[in-house]
């Protein structure tokens, strides 16, 4: 019997993707799972890239961009797991990610859903693993850069509480349970369905939940640019959460329109001009200590191998970063590093397992960079 399906929709992600499966197959060798992915038509090697690497997944590969809730739908109707986690391509979970969300859910009464601690590519905990219902008015306050009213900040990071809305991320819910409830509303293209599926599922008496005591990586934006676009998919979202759920009349809804446009146009603006830090020139760390290959270790300034150790000390301010290494780090031990405090600040790479490329985010609100070599 297989205990959790793995559902994954990828678009043009693939390095990342790559990085993502190796985490649930480690994770998965204490539970029984299955791996969906569903590819929207991506431009990149994604496809021949799970094909060639990872045999063992069912693999669709759409010849059109049908957006997250239609291929998450079209994943779920083929899933023979009892729980479904759909998990982003842009994530790193750790050994016992799987089993302890399992473990969790199967003790809790009118479980919904569940949701977990997240951070982002530089170590930092990303607020939006646990929220509350938007308002028009919390998203603008979020927008400008007060996020308490949109962010259910009355949890504290760490804890297990329930909660009104999870990330899509990384969200477990039982497959009888979605399908009563009609799955992802696929009215949503990208952006707001994992709103709209915790909505519901209150609506429907369940109960959804946060566990602060289980982290994941979620480097964010690597399926979708963050661009006008991004912030069009995006506010628009929040014009058909509002429209389904609080219908007024045509004045409040003629309103509604012109504070959407208004916070896209202003998202647009406040993203135009964010840098993404490269890589190459400068001086790296390296765990642990064993062979990096010599192609990586000339594309950057130096690299100073060192032993894995619970806690280390940087002393040399030229140290630009550290690369951690999954083909001899375990995931536990990278998500641990990443949040060091010791080198807070440092660029932080990974190097997925047997790779030639390393990838890493040093800002959650813009896509990743990836080095090959």
């Amino acid at each position: 019997m297989v205990q959790v399906s793995v559902i994954i929709v990828n678009y043009n992600a693939a390095p990342f993707l790559e990085l993502c499966l190796n985490g649930v197959r480690a994770a998965s060798k204490k539970i029984s799972t299955e791996i969906i992915i569903v590819d929207n038509a991506s431009s990149d090697e994604s496809c021949d890239m799970i094909r060639q690497k990872y045999p063992g997944v069912k693999l669709i590969c759409n010849t059109e961009n049908t957006g997250f809730s239609k291929a998450n739908n079209q994943a779920v109707k083929i899933a023979r797991g009892a729980y479904v986690l759909f998990l982003n391509p842009d994530t790193l979970i750790g050994e016992n990610s799987l089993l302890n969300v399992l473990k969790f859910a199967e003790n809790q009464k009118d479980f919904g859903a569940l949701g977990v601690r997240m951070i982002d590519g530089s170590g930092a905990f990303l607020p939006e693993s646990k929220r509350n219902i938007p308002t028009i008015k919390s998203a603008f306050l979020k927008l400008f850069g007060s996020g308490n009213q949109y962010y259910a900040n009355h949890i504290n990071e760490f804890e297990n509480s329930e909660v009104d809305i999870l990330a899509g991320a990384f969200l477990l819910i039982k497959k009888q349970v979605f399908n009563r409830v009609g799955g992802f509303d696929e009215t949503y293209f990208m952006y707001g369905e994992d709103v709209d599926l915790s909505y519901t599922l209150l609506q429907k008496g369940y109960k959804n939940f946060y566990l602060g005591a289980e982290t994941i990586l979620h480097f964010k934006g690597e399926s979708g640019r963050k661009d006008k676009k991004y912030a069009e998919n995006f506010y628009n979202a929040m014009y058909i959460f509002y429209n389904k759920y609080f219908k007024k009349g045509f004045a409040d809804r003629f309103l509604l329109k012109l504070a959407v446009k208004a916070l896209i146009l202003f998202a647009s603006v406040k993203n135009s001009a964010i840098p993404q830090i490269e890589t190459p020139g400068l001086t790296f760390l390296y765990y642990p200590d064993t062979k990096l290959p010599d192609i990586i270790k000339n594309r950057v300034k130096k690299v100073i191998p060192v032993r894995f150790s619970n806690t280390f000390y940087v002393a040399d301010e030229r140290i630009g970063g550290v690369i951690f290494d999954q083909t001899a780090l375990g995931n536990n031990d990278m998500l641990s590093l990443l949040q060091d405090e010791q080198i807070k600040g440092k660029i932080k790479r990974i190097r997925p397992k047997d790779a030639l490329f390393i990838l890493g985010s040093d800002r959650s609100d813009k896509q990743g960079v990836v080095i090959r070599f």
